[in-house]
């Protein structure tokens, strides 16, 4: 009897983990992949390799013409890549997802593979600062165009739509002020004027929330946060339907290369297999930093979801599982005295006390890391204004909310009591 086209398009294909349907999130975190080799190994294979044999040339010829789906060169297939790629997709509930070598490559591949010059991408104005660079300086140089407008505003996207817009790109919550949007109300804005809504889940993680449950089309990741957890690798994804990862986005990484390394890739796959636990950690060690946080006489005002204080404190638990996340924010009030800490001559006096405010905290800490990465298992703190969002000028970083006396502190999972107490250390100080 001869073979239905079923069964012969299956044996052309890569096979799956056999998993329930239902498998939830902490199971697939662990499981999803690809099957273990005739070797039976019980933690998955690390492909070293790049490229991969062929048992003839007809062979070699149908899977370059991707009539067989095989791996055949590393910088678009490898078996460790793939089986990050697919748990991601799993835990973020998209047909596919496709890695890239970090964050910031994820985004470029989505903007290179989807549009092209003339196009036109509204994005909050409240992104980390390398994404407006990216968005607007370099891709403007070839012709795309990007509106910046208020994360929170949904009216400022649907004003901001045009006959061309083909992207709506949001970070929710965002980096640093914490800020949510609303993604199922931007997703309906993009969706009706025939635009794509990507949404960065680099803070939540799909432990947390779930875009694309809200109406978002792509997700962008920066593995080197929460999803490796431990501030090893650098690495990147973009999640979405098979027709775009595997269609456009897959031909432009083919050629441009912005490949996620195996080794990397199988770092970050060992780190889902903790990710919803450790989200879980350190969202209350971060919950329980800001409450105390809010008591502190030196400091003006906390960013956090997760407190009732938080502008969109009832839309964030509506979207993010009722919790708040692992990053707080908050500003200092201003330090007294002389200017004594180097600052643009731009800033304003009332900016450079603020300025040397935050570098007093930050100074007088010894636990935290002073770093400007985040999703650690360490807790790490930053003066946004001067690193991650160094590079944009004053004026940008003011239209985002973003003051010289802001400190950023991306919560690990050290005992809540000695983060206070290393905290507390240049607050009680301040002005003393």
């Amino acid at each position: 009897m001869a073979k239905s086209d079923n069964q012969t398009d299956d044996k052309k294909r890569l096979p799956r983990k056999d998993l329930p349907p239902d498998a939830r999130i902490e199971t697939l975190s662990v499981r999803e992949g690809l099957p273990p080799t005739q070797w039976g190994e019980n933690s998955e294979a690390l492909f070293l390799t790049s490229s991969f044999n062929h048992p003839d040339a007809a062979t070699a010829a149908a899977r370059f013409a991707n009539e067989e789906e095989a791996f055949v060169y590393t910088r678009f297939t490898n078996p460790t890549t793939m089986m990050f790629e697919r748990r991601l997709a799993a835990l973020e509930g998209t047909e596919a997802a496709i890695a890239t070598s970090s964050g910031m490559s994820a985004i470029l591949l989505l903007v290179m593979g989807l549009l092209k010059s003339g196009d036109h991408i509204v994005c909050s104005q409240s992104v980390f600062g390398s994404t407006i660079t990216l968005l607007q300086t370099q891709f403007g140089k070839f012709g795309i165009e990007t509106t910046f407008v208020s994360q929170t505003d949904v009216g400022a996207w649907r004003a901001a739509v045009k006959p061309n817009t083909k992207l709506f790109f949001a970070e929710t919550p965002s980096n640093p002020l914490t800020e949510v949007c609303d993604i199922a109300a931007l997703a309906e804005i993009a969706h009706a004027d025939g635009a794509l809504l990507a949404v960065d889940n680099c803070f939540c993680t799909p432990a947390l929330q779930k875009p694309v449950d809200l109406g978002a089309d792509l997700i962008i990741h920066s593995g080197t946060k929460y999803l490796d957890g431990q501030g090893r690798v650098l690495a990147g994804a973009v999640c979405g339907p098979d027709a775009i990862i595997n269609g456009p986005l897959m031909s432009t990484l083919r050629g441009a290369g912005m490949t996620l390394a195996p080794f990397n890739a199988w770092v970050v796959l060992k780190g889902l297999e903790t990710l919803s636990i450790r989200m879980a950690a350190q969202s209350a060690n971060a919950l329980t930093l800001a409450q105390w946080l809010e008591q502190q006489p030196q400091v003006d005002q906390v960013y956090y979801p997760g407190l009732p204080s938080h502008p969109q404190h009832a839309l964030a638990m509506k979207q993010q599982n009722g919790c708040g996340g692992a990053v707080v924010s908050f500003t200092t009030k201003p330090a007294q005295g002389a200017i004594t800490v180097p600052a643009p001559a731009v800033l304003s006096d009332d900016a450079k006390r603020l300025r040397q405010a935050a570098f007093h905290v930050i100074d007088h800490t010894r636990l935290c890391s002073i770093t400007s990465n985040l999703g650690d298992t360490k807790t790490l703190v930053t003066h946004p204004s001067s690193t991650s969002h160094g590079r944009l000028t004053e004026d940008q970083r003011l239209a985002a909310g973003i003051t010289q006396g802001m400190i950023r502190v991306a919560v690990g999972l050290e005992h809540i009591d000695d983060l206070t107490a290393d905290l507390a250390r240049g607050l009680d100080t301040l002005n003393a």
